[in-house]
């Protein structure tokens, strides 16, 4: 019997929208772990903006060791930190009042009274950034803490930047300051990133998300190093900012997949328009047949609460209906004291709302080769077909992922393949349910493998029609073919065998 290792979850929960969770203290351990693959996990994101490279290697090779016990496999995205603009350490808070003077120094802060000739206040503070007084402009706004604190640039020299203060609040050491509309010229990659992607390729990483993409040289620079390090990893931007807004899609054309981050998007843009952006990105990367996920603020009261709110499940809703690849959670499962219910709570949603979406194929999607406009015959087909899916043999992915953009609700699309980093890839893309399995020098035998392995784990019944790309040899040719084949029985001896068939890594 061939060996086949999966990632799925079964045929009776089948859901064509990925999960993301992001691992942290209230999800690492072996025992939470299981439970989220379990639940239905796809993806685990490893947030490295308070993480080590020794803490990297420790919960990527735990991960793998959960899921060969659990029989479930998952993918493992690296999400880098990425260069950020920070104000330096203070002794104590300060209060910030609304007309107060803050002043940013690139070199040093001066020792200076607090108290100008106006009477008004005047604060002091180091910034991380030395080309912060190059890149403002007066009149440009300063976000500070999250956009709790908005300042005005009053004044910019080769050293420092005076700021008004526009919304009072309290400032703490080291917050992150964001620009919006200025074009920052920093680094896409710091030395700690580069520390961090030498330690998660060593560890077997599947994905890396690159922070605040701004273009796609950013994504050319990262996929340059990854070639050096001899990674196969596929790249997600994250569009954070005004810059990658503008710059999306050459940006969606650089990367393999798209990450909205609306975090600290929804600080740089006005936030009436977030909602807005959001249907752009995804649409756009529709468009260019690339993984979109939606992240933040999904169900951020689920930190504290074991129920989300109402505006949180229609945000949810919003991103399944419009047919996001993936949907993520960062502190509800970190740091969150509901992370298990968390992950129900987004199966619950996605599993109601994807049988209203309508079955219309994307048709934005630009098809340039012939055989991905074949699999487009092959989604009309199984879709006419009713209660069928597609079998895929794939070796680079690529024939999976054009299935995927293609969005042929309620068609599994299962994706066979022998190269192991390919098959934990195949964990992202919308609608995909990979397969690892050796393939049979015989194209035959190996159909036959699949299509055994599938009427015996319950995917198909007997009897069932699915559409089969594959390869086939013509008079010693080998040409792509769309087949049409009915699964056979499965003799009753067989039909009980248990998961522990797919359960060893590869």
């Amino acid at each position: 019997m061939t060996e086949i290792i999966s990632g799925e979850n079964s045929a009776s929960t089948y859901r064509h929208t990925k999960i993301v969770a992001t691992l942290g203290p209230a999800t690492e351990s072996p025992e939470r772990l299981a439970e989220l693959i379990r639940l239905g996990v796809d993806l685990m994101r490893l947030n490295m903006a308070h993480a080590t490279p020794e803490w990297v290697r420790e919960t990527v090779g735990r991960i793998r060791d959960v899921s060969q016990q659990v029989g479930r496999h998952v993918a493992v995205m690296m999400d880098v930190k990425g260069p950020e603009i920070r104000t330096g350490p203070v002794e104590t808070p300060i209060d910030l009042n609304e007309g107060d003077l803050l002043e940013f120094y690139v070199d040093g802060v001066p020792a200076i009274d607090s108290e100008t000739e106006s009477g008004r206040k005047r604060w002091c503070v180091s910034v991380n950034y030395p080309g912060l007084p190059e890149d403002v402009q007066v009149g440009n706004t300063v976000l500070v803490d999250s956009g709790l604190i908005r300042l005005r640039v009053l004044e910019a020299d080769s050293h420092r930047v005076i700021c008004q203060v526009i919304t009072p609040g309290r400032l703490g050491s080291r917050r992150h300051i964001n620009l919006p509309g200025v074009q920052v010229r920093l680094p896409a990659l710091t030395a700690k990133d580069e520390k961090d992607l030498r330690a998660g390729v060593a560890a077997g990483i599947d994905f890396v998300a690159l922070s605040f993409v701004r273009q796609a040289s950013d994504v050319d620079e990262l996929r340059e190093l990854l070639d050096q390090l001899g990674s196969q990893a596929r790249i997600i931007a994250k569009i954070e900012d005004q810059a990658g807004v503008r710059n999306m899609r050459p940006i969606i054309h650089a990367a393999d997949a798209i990450m909205v981050a609306r975090g600290d998007l929804g600080i740089e843009i006005d936030y009436d328009r977030l909602p807005l952006v959001q249907t752009e990105l995804v649409r756009a990367c529709q468009a260019e047949g690339k993984p979109v996920i939606i992240a933040t603020h999904l169900l951020e009261s689920m930190i504290d609460s074991p129920m989300p709110t109402r505006a949180e499940i229609s945000d949810v809703c919003n991103a399944v209906r419009e047919q996001a690849d993936a949907v993520m959670l960062s502190g509800e499962t970190t740091t969150g004291n509901y992370p298990l219910e968390s992950v129900e709570v987004l199966k619950r949603i996605i599993g109601s709302t994807e049988p209203s979406i309508s079955a219309d194929l994307n048709q934005n999607i630009r098809l340039k080769e012939p055989k991905a406009k074949m699999l487009r015959s092959a989604a009309v087909l199984a879709q006419e077909l009713g209660e069928s899916g597609i079998v895929v043999f794939t070796r680079s992915g690529f024939l999976a992922y054009v299935l995927g953009a293609l969005r042929p609700r309620g068609v599994p699309i299962y994706a066979f393949t022998d190269v192991e980093s390919v098959f934990h890839q195949l964990m992202l893309p919308w609608g995909v349910e990979p397969f690892l399995m050796q393939f049979s020098d015989d194209p035959e035998a190996t159909i036959l493998d699949a299509l055994e392995y599938l009427s015996r784990r319950g995917w198909c019944r007997a009897g069932t029609w699915l559409v089969v790309i594959t390869n086939a040899l013509a008079n010693e040719q080998v040409i792509d073919t769309l087949q049409l084949r009915q699964v056979a029985g499965v003799p009753a001896h067989e039909a009980s065998a248990t998961a522990s068939e797919c359960s060893t890594t590869a």
